[in-house]
């Protein structure tokens, strides 16, 4: 069985806590939102509904998929077993490792990189006391992963945390954007003691209006901000008006002198 690219190994290994002795079953709360997601599909399609019943396993087996998760989403939707491993092994969005409390992902895509995710990264090993990417912090609150573009770039660089700490009830995906170390710091450590971070998504500014931007793990604020509703800053358009004026006048000085 392939595993997820936060992983070290892609073959499955037996651990205590992930084998085919331990059990795993969906919650009664769990199985009606297990109803609800079937009610969405025929009945003779009803094998559409694997990833959406492999995301709320995973949310309730605190952040990632056993063995026997996997199989009771294939019973429940009459599959076989190898078939459910493909989609959970194909995913990245899937773990199939033990995983922290909170899972930390980095984005690593071109305009992240350029804005410091690099710098973010190591500002979360060392704070962390992680080697890199794919680690768990020892005391299982932690791991670390870096993820491709989240479709945020305007704000780069960011992170998404993955919170399991309340089970599929409570679990939240959020984004954090316009990071400095100094940011993604202060965020761990409000996790770390289990308050909600101060803000979501941006750390600097409303949204992504032109705000400022983060250089050198510093924000810098814009002086006054420009949208498209603003007058432009240039280059300007010609004054078409005067263009079309000097050409008539042209064309008809030059149809005078032709007549003389």
């Amino acid at each position: 069985l392939a595993t997820n690219s936060h992983d070290h190994f892609n073959i499955h290994r037996d651990t205590t806590d992930n084998n085919r002795d331990v059990p795993f079953d969906f919650t009664e709360a769990n199985y009606e939102r297990v109803a609800e997601i079937l009610a969405r599909y025929p009945s003779n399609y009803k094998q559409s509904a694997v990833i959406p019943l492999l995301d709320l396993a995973q949310q309730q087996n605190d952040g990632y998929l056993t063995l026997n998760a996997m199989n009771k989403v294939a019973d429940i939707l009459e599959m076989a077993n190898i078939r459910v491993y493909e989609v959970a092994t194909f995913y990245t969005m899937f773990n199939r490792s033990k995983m922290g409390k909170y899972h930390l992902m980095v984005c690593g895509t071109t305009p992240c990189m350029i804005r410091g995710a690099p710098g973010i990264y190591q500002a979360l090993c060392d704070h962390l006391g992680l080697g890199g990417y794919g680690e768990t912090t020892k005391d299982g609150m932690f791991t670390l992963s870096e993820m491709e573009c989240m479709g945020s770039c305007v704000n780069a660089p960011m992170i998404a945390v993955a919170d399991y700490t309340e089970g599929a009830e409570g679990y939240t995906y959020n984004y954090y954007e316009d990071l400095t170390t100094q940011d993604v710091i202060q965020l761990v450590e409000r996790l770390r003691k289990g308050e909600k971070p101060a803000k979501i998504g941006s750390q600097h500014r409303d949204k992504c209006e032109p705000a400022g931007v983060v250089v050198g793990d510093k924000w810098v604020a814009m002086e006054g901000t420009e949208t498209l509703q603003g007058p432009p800053p240039g280059p300007y358009c010609r004054d078409l008006a005067a263009v079309k004026k000097a050409r008539e006048e042209a064309a008809a000085k030059k149809a005078a002198e032709g007549a003389k």
